[in-house]
């Protein structure tokens, strides 16, 4: 559900089914027509990662990732681009056919950067996102 905006350009989003940020952020902040989205984490609502599969991990990060488009009345075609993070490289071929199976024919601009660790214990990845929304004034697409 978004929060309250500071100015009429800029909006908050706090996403029912996520878990609560561990600092000082929020899921995603919409600045007139682009979401900027946090990075995604495969956490479950009470902040666990609740398996050490990279598989399950890229299932979760991309079902967290949909609740906060539909927060903003988006979807996967509407991403701009992405920013994965990785604790293993290898693992990218992993998590692939998860990514394809999420963006359909829609190709992100995309950056892959390996990590020695991320923010939870137990993380394997981790996405961040930049959406172009919809334009309201001709009919959402």
């Amino acid at each position: 559900m978004p929060t309250a905006a500071t100015h009429e350009s800029r909006q908050e989003f706090r996403v029912d089914g996520l878990s609560e940020p561990i600092s000082h952020y929020t899921d995603a902040v919409r600045f007139r027509d682009l979401l900027f989205i946090s990075g995604v984490a495969p956490l479950d609502e009470a902040g666990r990662v609740p398996t050490g599969d990279v598989v399950a991990q890229a299932e979760l990060v991309f079902q967290n990732l949909k609740k906060i488009l539909g927060a903003a009345g988006a979807r996967f075609s509407d991403i701009l681009k992405v920013t994965v993070f990785l604790t293993d490289i290898g693992d990218r071929t992993k998590i692939n056919p998860v990514r394809q199976r999420h963006f359909g024919q829609a190709r992100p601009a995309s950056t892959l950067i390996g990590v020695n660790e991320l923010a939870v214990p137990g993380m394997k990845l981790e996405i961040e996102a930049v959406v172009g929304l919809p334009d309201a004034k001709n009919g959402g697409r």
